[in-house]
């Protein structure tokens, strides 16, 4: 079989063709600058891309494991097995370097610390209750005395414990903005594995659909016939299973 109708190298200029692309693209991602959103775009694209080429190397390697029992089969000999080994292998160890800068890169942009939010209480004293005594300063009266200082440590008691409330009011606002913040964090990490998992699948399915296209085109219009009838009493089948049953 010659190098232009083994499916292998078909299939080994798409994952190059990828990688070509994946390097270019990468040289890009280096040159946006950190904290833009067209990086964070551009890092999901690109860890979604070194995701679905790895998939592709894979499938690659499982097609080389078949043949590698019984090369005579598919006409190849060791040596053939060798090389597509060492591209295999190759290709493999340059998407993991673009992979690794990729996660270096968005390991070091990091987000800025939360600023501090101090609350300092101060006693204001209460120029009225402080001045009623001047009005009776002309009085000997011990009693009265002692009642406005009764009445003064009442009051300063009193704003003593409403301060007290304050507080625990603002403590308690602050732990449910720090709940609310972690939540916000955990849903948006739990979009961006849910994107980039859409986006690697994605590129799965493109790829499959690649190669049922070659296989059809290899098949002819007469295994094609036979793989729509085969379908057809394939459905007809489960029908009577699921309805008639």
């Amino acid at each position: 079989m010659s190098s232009a109708q083994d499916p292998f190298y078909i299939v080994k200029e798409e994952i190059q063709d990828s990688i070509d692309k994946l390097q270019s693209a990468f040289h890009k991602w280096e040159r946006i600058s950190p904290g833009m959103g067209d990086q964070v775009h551009a890092t999901k694209e690109l860890l979604a891309n070194c995701g679905s080429i790895e998939w592709q190397v894979d499938e690659l390697e499982k097609a080389i494991t078949v043949a590698a029992k019984d090369p005579a089969l598919y006409g190849i000999d060791d040596a053939e097995l060798e090389r597509r080994r060492r591209w295999t292998s190759n290709a493999r160890t340059q998407v993991r370097n673009v992979k690794t800068g990729v996660l270096a890169g968005k390991g070091n942009a990091g987000t800025g610390n939360a600023s501090e939010v101090r609350l300092e209480l101060m006693r204001m004293p209460n120029s009225t209750e402080a001045n009623r005594y001047d009005q009776y300063g002309g009085r000997d009266d011990d009693g009265f005395v002692q009642s406005e200082s009764d009445r003064q440590m009442l009051l300063i008691k009193q704003q003593d414990e409403e301060l007290d409330e304050l507080s625990k009011s603002v403590e308690r606002i602050g732990g449910v903005g720090l709940t609310i913040h972690d939540e916000l964090v955990a849903q948006e990490r739990i979009i961006d594995e849910l994107g980039t998992e859409m986006d690697s699948t994605k590129n799965r399915l493109d790829f499959v659909q690649k190669k049922v296209g070659m296989v059809m085109k290899k098949a002819g219009a007469k295994g094609q016939m036979m793989m729509i009838c085969f379908l057809l009493v394939l459905f007809i089948i489960l029908f009577v299973l699921v309805f008639l049953t």
